[in-house]
This record gives structure tokens, sequence and C-alpha cells, in this order.
């Protein structure tokens, strides 16, 4: 069963063997404005997590074949960030508690109200996608949310990403989300602001460098690119790299291999690469400040983030966050935004 609601409300699979509970939990969600898709079993679920982003997941514990728990495990390994809200019988609540030790966000003792559902559904689910941490992207705007969808599915994949969008918007945030997505969300994710590093350093603190390859190296110092093998690396304001160095990144992404400066033997490297831009990348391509094929290498999917102006949606459940974000840190009480300021 599948049902589409409002592109605001979060996106579930319900997992549930029981026909008659199955479809009264699916009213439930329903009634919550909730999108869902619900199957009869966990070997039925996970096709349906291969091909599809969700927000949460809901399953029973007791089902024939594969178990809540076994259904657990393999969404723990295949996508660490999806939480698991599991549904139990009164008297297997310690099974329960030990789930959630397991990785399970929260669980339900049957029987119980439509509320308690909803309000789970909202803790855990509102306004995220799989895997959105508290640093993650706030996507409530239906436009946010869309765009998440997109960088959910190629974060399975290993292309390159470009992602575009004005200074502030979030394109960090976004691009440590798609990691955080990928199978190489175990691996090392690796920075890198290219605007922000001194044209005559950025070579050897991206390809790293050999002993006494330049004034100053006094001992063999690895890249940028090394670090992240096995992982993801970000090359965040990508336009602002020079021309010459572009070249040198072009052979990277093609050939996969990196060298030193100063050193003579190729480095292979099994990396993911993910570049952000404030600019338009085909204007600077027109002006002859960025290297064509360069470009086309990187944006083999582009995503555009918004700027928080056009995402009016974005903006309470952001500033929410970040007020419970620095109160945390600064030691306070639970503290929220008063009517008069959430209006504004």
């Amino acid at each position: 069963m599948r049902f589409r609601s409002n592109p605001m409300a979060a996106k579930v699979l319900l997992v549930e063997d029981d026909r008659a509970l199955r479809e009264a939990l699916s009213d439930t969600l329903l009634l919550g404005g909730h999108e869902f898709v619900a199957v009869d079993s966990a070997e039925a679920a996970l096709p349906v997590l291969a091909r599809e982003a969700f927000s949460l997941v809901i399953s029973d514990v007791n089902m024939p074949g594969m178990d809540g728990h076994q259904l657990l495990g393999l969404i723990r390994t295949r996508y660490p960030h999806l939480p698991v809200l599991l549904m139990t019988a009164y008297g297997a609540v310690d099974r329960a508690v030990e789930a959630m030790r397991q990785g399970a966000a929260d669980y339900l003792v049957k029987p119980f109200e439509a509320r308690a559902l909803l309000d789970l559904v909202a803790r855990h689910a509102l306004g995220q996608l799989p895997g959105s941490e508290e640093d993650g992207p706030v996507a409530l705007e239906p436009a946010s949310r869309q765009l998440l969808e997109l960088a959910a599915r190629v974060a399975r994949s290993d292309s390159t990403v470009l992602i575009s969008g004005e200074s502030g918007t979030g394109k960090e945030v976004l691009a440590n989300y798609i990691h955080q997505q990928s199978p190489r969300a175990g691996k090392p994710f690796i920075a890198i602001n290219c605007a922000a590093i001194p044209d005559n350093m950025l070579e050897a603190t991206l390809f790293g460098h050999e002993k006494g390859s330049f004034t100053g190296a006094i001992a063999a110092q690895p890249g940028k690119f090394e670090l992240a093998d096995g992982g993801t690396i970000l090359l965040d304001e990508i336009s602002e790299m020079p021309l010459g160095l572009q070249a040198k990144l072009l052979r990277v992404l093609q050939e996969r291999e990196v060298e030193r400066v100063g050193a003579r033997k190729p480095i292979n490297l099994d990396i993911r690469v993910l570049a952000t831009t404030n600019r338009d990348l085909a204007a600077e391509v027109a002006a002859g400040r960025f290297r064509e094929d360069l470009y086309y290498r990187l944006s083999v999917f582009p995503l555009a983030w918004r700027p928080l102006r056009e995402r009016p949606a974005d903006i309470l459940p952001l500033a929410e966050r970040l007020l419970r974000k620095h109160s945390r840190k600064m030691n306070l009480g639970a503290v929220a935004l008063g009517p008069e300021a959430a209006q504004c």
C-alpha cells in the first residue's frame, strides 16, 4: 500500500504482517498527513528501501521469517542513519529496550494510542530525510525535501556531485549528508576550502609533498586526497582554484591517482569527490576562468541548494535547532522561541 501526502510531511516505511493492524496504522499515518509505504514483511521492506529514501521505518518485532530485530540490524548496516521505530507486545519490552541499545530510535508497546505513534513520527522523522542528524540539512520546504530525496539517491552511487548555492546556504552540510548516506559513511570525510588557502600552498595541501620539495618542507606530508582515501573529499568553493591547478585536479579525477609535490611515483586512490561553488560555473567557463573539461567532470550530478529566503518553511525549524544547539553548549535548560519570534 502506498499513500503520497503533503510534501512537507514525513515519509515512512511501515512494516507490519497483521493486515488489520497494518490498515489501522496506515489510517493513523494518513490522518497525520504523512506519506507512507506499507508492506507485510521485512523481506518486502528491503527492496523498497533500496530504491526509495525514507525519513523513518516503523516495524513490528514479531513477524514470520525475518523479524523486526533482524530488519533493524540490516538497516543499521546498510542505512546507518535511518531511524527505526519498533512496535512490540507488552511482554517483549525487554527486547525492545535491548533493540534501542542496538540502534533503534524508539519503541511502542501495543496497544498504543494513535497520538503516541504520531508524536514519535514527529520526534524522529518530521522535517528530516534518512540520516538527517541534529547537524544535517533542515528540509520542511517542499523544494528542500525534493532536493534531499535526490541527494539520498545519488549518495548510493560514487558519482561526482557539484553543489551550487550562495555562501551560507549550507552546501557543506548537504555534502556531509551525502557522505553519511553513502556506502563510504564509515570512512573519512575531508573538506577543504579552496578559497581559504594561498595559491602557492594549495597544491601541496591537496596532493601532499615530499621532504625538501620546497622551502619549509622538512618532512613528507600526505595531502587531503590521501587522507580521504576510501572515503569522500569535498572541494569547497572549487571556483576559486587557480587554472594551473585545475589541470592537475582534472588528471587526479580521471586517473584516480595523485602525485605528491616532489615525488615521481603516483599513489592510487579510492575516493568519492564532491565539490561546491557559490558562482555560476558555466559563466566562469565562458569567461575563461574555469576549465570546461573539469566543469563537466565535476558536474556529473549537479544539485542547487537554495538560499534560506527561498525556503521559508525551513527558517523556523533551523532557528529552533540552532537555539537547542547553543543552549546545550552554554549548559542552559530547555529553551524555545517565543510566539512573537516564531511569527516573524
